[in-house]
């Protein structure tokens, strides 16, 4: 089994309104094409409210009601992670925001949500307005995906310990780059509270060129020492699709770590791959006990 924990779809694309394709480039249809191609079984689709800055006509103010349509018509392949009070959304870190998730929560079903931040740490998550709204995604029994960079990981472990029941998964590898030890250093402190988990994509945002794959220093650098702290268990592939199509097609984002982790075995691999997503999206709970140990 795979499964896509990290990809988007729009009804329109939100990064250029010259694209000539702007109704199809990031469309659900796109995404599906893709699984299907690629043999994935299953996707969370990370719904992201943006597209305004991009002009008229990109932004997708909707994106959230189109995700969920769109799973609604296809059940048995797609997850909604509902867009909820991400940095480019005016309602951003202001009071209400618990209430915000339980609505979200209610009215499209939710098992996850995503929360995108800025990429200096505001202090909010320790608020109580933040601490409310963590509160309710672990009463609620959600999954929490978060576009967390560095400067938050101390931010996301208070988070961790004060609700150990709520799985919380970082995208991209933490935005860790490769060289950037603090960032490295920080990110493998999060392997301490069990309920924290690693979406294994983004790998472009990682590496100059972004479009280098296989991306070895990242791959190496970041990946592997993730690897090794969190075990496969905690490790979620991701394509990030259509956002990276730029930098990388569907089938490299998948062959990046179907091909190039000879770290892991079959089994592992296997986890990585869609097994660790599925236990999570199925009992919304972090492993207590590991079914897999250090080498």
């Amino acid at each position: 089994m795979i499964i896509d924990s990290h990809c988007h779809a729009w009804r329109r694309w939100p990064y250029d309104a010259a694209v000539p394709d702007p109704d199809h480039r990031g469309s659900v249809d796109a995404l599906l094409y893709e699984l299907d191609a690629g043999g994935v079984e299953r996707a969370a689709v990370v719904c992201a409210r943006i597209g305004h800055e991009a002009g008229p006509g990109c932004a997708n103010d909707d994106n959230n009601d189109y995700v969920a349509a769109a799973a609604g018509r296809h059940p048995d392949r797609l997850v909604t992670v509902a867009d909820v009070d991400s940095f480019w959304r005016p309602e951003h870190h202001t009071p209400g925001a618990a209430d915000r998730l339980r609505e979200a929560a209610e009215r499209y079903a939710l098992a996850a949500f995503t929360h995108y931040v800025t990429e200096r740490d505001d202090g909010w998550f320790g608020t109580n307005d933040g601490l409310e709204f963590f509160a309710a995604a672990a009463e609620l029994d959600l999954v929490a995906s978060l576009a967390v960079p560095p400067a938050w990981f101390d931010a996301v472990g208070a988070v961790a310990a004060a609700h150990p029941t709520l799985p919380i998964l970082l995208h991209h590898l933490g935005h860790v780059r490769p060289g950037d030890d603090d960032a490295m250093a920080g990110l493998l402190a999060l392997a301490g509270p069990p309920n924290v988990l690693v979406k294994v994509c983004g790998f472009h945002y990682l590496t100059a060129p972004p479009w280098g794959f296989p991306f070895e220093a990242a791959r190496e650098r970041v990946l592997r020492p993730v690897a090794d702290a969190f075990g496969p268990h905690r490790l979620a592939w991701g394509s990030d699709f259509p956002a990276a199509r730029t930098h990388v097609t569907y089938t490299q984002s998948l062959a990046v770590v179907r091909d190039h982790t000879p770290w892991w075995t079959d089994a592992e691999r296997d986890l990585v791959l869609g097994g660790t997503l599925d236990r999570v999206l199925r009992t919304r709970r972090p492993l207590r006990s590991l079914p897999w140990s250090h080498r």
